[in-house]
């Protein structure tokens, strides 16, 4: 089979899986769930098919549609967006087995259209992926905007319906205002918006334009969550925890930073970031917003809210290592995509275990938890390490990147700004563990909920019942949402070890 038609059949499986998901019919749930995971066990194998393509020096590339040159729906395969798709479609099987479980477990209503619109949400994501340029990279944007809108007021409450316009105000409007102004105008000046290594604007526009365009773009990404265009983020956290997942670690935080490095590298070119400096500015924007996003964390006591604004910081990293224009920053900020997934990942699956399983959503009721939910609690310590930085975990090299390419550009305040947060990740992060296992409980338990109906127990399946592993006292999340905490959890060890291979695939971008 051709590179080209795995590529049509990559974006192909998860739309077609959405349709049988929606025509599954009434009663059928085990029908569903399972042509979910069937879905996203086929997309994995297709990208993985094509990530040894791409690794093998090919560049293939499909044209759905030509409207005038250089103005397509273009799909072209290269090792940014591959290792995007490796993410977000690796990651769709491990959250399709979580949402499995969270989603019976906590009797959701509304869960054929969750599946649905989570698999038009994959689709989006892989269609990002692969653009072979600007206007395909929008229109894909847009459908994931949209179609992740159900699913962060998928609760129907208003606390959810009010998360979910916020979501879509500022997410449209920063798209719609800046990106497609930007869009349109870089067509006006280049006469095309096809992705090329150099940038498509090295040459073709005078330095002022190319200022201006460059802000236009990185705040009409709004999905990077950029302070003051933050604020949806936060706010979504009223959705159930797969829908936290996709948003932070899948698909939508990530095409968001994503989208970023590719305009830094094929609309702008590294190097004409550098030789202008049209970037300087940005970065310390970018550096400020991982402080202050930081600083918010820590004084958040809902654990669902502390982790959003933690990803508020961390998608600064990658904004910051995109606007230091250089290639080793670029590649410290790519590395981060796959790091922070990973770590931010497997956070979100704990507390929507600890939410579900222990109706506890303020970190100050956690005292003592740990000491019934070990297996929990010992992986969201291990996935806080790999975001603090830690060795040996995948953190790491990403911190590592970034902070070589602050001394390379000689500008070392961003070195003091990485190390300042990472002791604000030791102070956000470290005392839900200590709480959990150090912590004395107390003595009424405080039972609090997210907006959902956390009080529900599960049902009597045995794949959805809480595992006691025979020792009295212990009470953990059921097999379904517990082993993918599990296999992420294992995931920020092995990126710690297989680092270097993820360098060596971004190399023919980055050089090294």
């Amino acid at each position: 089979m051709s590179a080209e038609t795995l590529i049509l059949l990559a974006l192909g499986v998860p739309f077609l899986g959405s349709l049988f998901v929606l025509f599954s019919g009434p009663g059928s749930a085990n029908v569903r769930d399972g042509i979910t995971v069937i879905s996203a066990v086929i997309l994995f194998s297709i990208v993985w098919t094509l990530i040894g393509i791409v690794d093998g020096g090919a560049r293939p590339s499909v044209t759905l549609l030509e409207m005038l040159p250089g103005l397509s729906i273009t799909f072209t395969l290269e090792p940014i967006g591959m290792l995007f798709a490796g993410i977000a479609s690796f990651l769709w099987i491990l959250t399709s087995f979580y949402a499995y479980g969270y989603m019976r477990g906590h009797h959701e209503a509304n869960q054929t259209r969750f599946f649905f619109c989570f698999a038009i949400a994959i689709m989006s994501a892989i269609g990002i992926a692969f653009a072979g340029n600007m206007l395909t990279l929008f229109v894909f944007y847009e459908i994931l905007t949209i179609s992740t809108f159900p699913l962060v007021a998928h609760s129907g409450t208003d606390e959810a319906r009010r998360a979910g316009r916020v979501y879509l105000g500022i997410l449209l409007s920063t798209s719609i205002t800046f990106l497609l102004t930007a869009i349109i105008w870089t067509y006006v000046e280049a006469g095309t918006l096809d992705f090329r290594e150099g940038g498509i604007l090295a040459g073709n526009a005078p330095v002022g334009v190319i200022g201006v365009l460059f802000g236009l773009y990185i705040y009409g990404i709004g999905k990077a969550a950029l302070m003051p265009f933050h604020r949806w983020l936060p706010a979504a956290m009223v959705a159930p925890t797969p829908v936290s997942a996709l948003l932070h670690a899948v698909a939508v935080v990530k095409a968001g930073v994503f989208s970023v490095i590719k305009v830094s590298v094929y609309i702008f070119g590294i190097d004409t970031l550098a030789t202008t400096g049209v970037s300087t500015w940005l970065a310390y924007v970018a550096a400020a917003t991982i402080l202050l996003a930081s600083l918010v964390a820590m004084r958040k006591d809902n654990l669902k809210a502390r982790l959003a604004y933690s990803t508020v910081s961390q998608l600064s990293y990658i904004v910051l290592g995109a606007m230091l224009a250089s290639n080793i920053g670029a590649m410290g900020s790519t590395m981060h995509i796959v790091m922070h997934a990973f770590g931010k990942i497997t956070l979100f699956f704990c507390a929507g275990a600890i939410i579900v399983f222990a109706h506890k959503t303020e970190i100050s009721d956690m005292h003592g938890l740990g000491r019934k939910m070990p297996v929990t609690f010992f992986c969201f310590f291990i996935a806080s390490l790999s975001i603090i930085g830690l060795p040996p975990l995948g953190g790491v090299w990403s911190k590592w990147y970034l902070a070589m390419a602050a001394v390379e550009t000689e500008q070392l305040i961003f070195v003091a700004v990485l190390m300042i947060s990472s002791l604000l990740n030791i102070a956000y992060l470290m005392p839900v563990v200590l709480y959990g296992f150090f912590g004395k409980e107390k003595s009424a338990a405080v039972h609090a909920h997210d907006g959902h109906d956390d009080h529900h127990a599960p049902p009597d399946h045995p794949m959805l019942k809480h595992l006691t592993f025979g020792i009295k006292g212990v009470k953990e999340a059921p097999v379904m949402c517990l082993a993918p905490i599990v296999l992420t959890t294992f995931g920020c060890f092995a990126l710690f070890f297989y680092a270097d291979r993820i360098r060596l695939f971004l190399a023919p971008v980055f050089g090294g």
